[in-house]
């Protein structure tokens, strides 16, 4: 098997979008000699979850003719219960938290920006000159750290029970809506990029033009297109002010 078999049979087998012979052809002869077959998987890996899944034609990173796609009836409201015949790989364009309101997603939404979904936890030392207040900062100390025990407590709670709805996009441009039927930790504000990839497996349900997103047939392959996701996050947060409005709380 030649190399571009090699790097097409591997990127296969982590159930990646099919690229294109050109791409990775191209990615072959980019070195004389060509690097590491590992190096050039991790390459091609890391173009294709970059890559606009829809994008095709000339020079295309995924072969756009072997992309699963979505049935044309899928939209319809119409069908009550459609199973996918094939394996469909799709792109995130939207994701929206339906258990939150329009003001919490917004506070959600202002969270992630300030990185306090990943921020680890601070460590505040007091100092020799403050060991008159030691015991008066002890007891806040404790308070603070009961209070946010609590609060971590609580939003962990809410992240279990949430319902989120993503906007599925295939290789030829279609967009659907996906719900989550069994929640599943890797969708949620912060932690689903715009532009990530997934792969749904053939047997998935789509109920009323929806697509039922389980576990068992729902495979995250990760991935980010960066201009579209920080568009998304600019545009929903403006949108979303814009819809609260006066109603915004004090």
């Amino acid at each position: 098997m030649d190399v571009a078999g090699q790097l097409r049979a591997a990127l296969a087998a982590q159930s990646l979008p099919p690229a294109s012979h050109s791409f990775l052809a191209a990615l072959v002869d980019s070195r004389t000699p060509p690097p590491p077959t590992a190096s050039l998987i991790a390459t091609a890996k890391a173009r294709i979850l970059a890559c606009d899944l829809a994008k095709s034609g000339g020079g295309a990173i995924l072969d756009g003719a072997a992309v699963g796609c979505f049935p044309a009836e899928l939209g319809s409201a119409r069908a009550e219960e459609v199973k996918l015949a094939r394996d469909v790989h799709v792109q995130v364009v939207d994701v929206e938290n339906l258990s939150l309101s329009r003001w919490e997603q917004i506070e959600e939404l202002e969270a992630v920006e300030r990185g306090e979904r990943t921020r680890g936890r601070e460590i505040v030392r007091v100092t020799a000159d403050e060991d008159a207040d030691e015991d008066a900062a002890r007891a806040a100390g404790t308070q603070s750290r009961g209070g946010s025990h609590l609060q971590a407590n609580q939003q962990a709670q809410a992240a279990r029970n949430a319902v989120h709805r993503l906007t599925l996009q295939d290789g030829k441009g279609k967009t659907v809506y996906a719900i989550e039927l069994k929640r599943m930790d890797r969708i949620g504000i912060g932690k689903t990029n715009i532009g990530e990839k997934m792969l749904l497996r053939a047997g998935t349900v789509v109920a009323r033009g929806s697509v039922l997103l389980t576990p068992d047939k729902t495979v995250f392959l990760g991935g980010k297109v960066e201009a579209w996701h920080e568009a998304w996050m600019n545009g929903r947060l403006a949108r979303l002010k814009a819809a609260v409005g006066a109603d915004r709380p004090q």
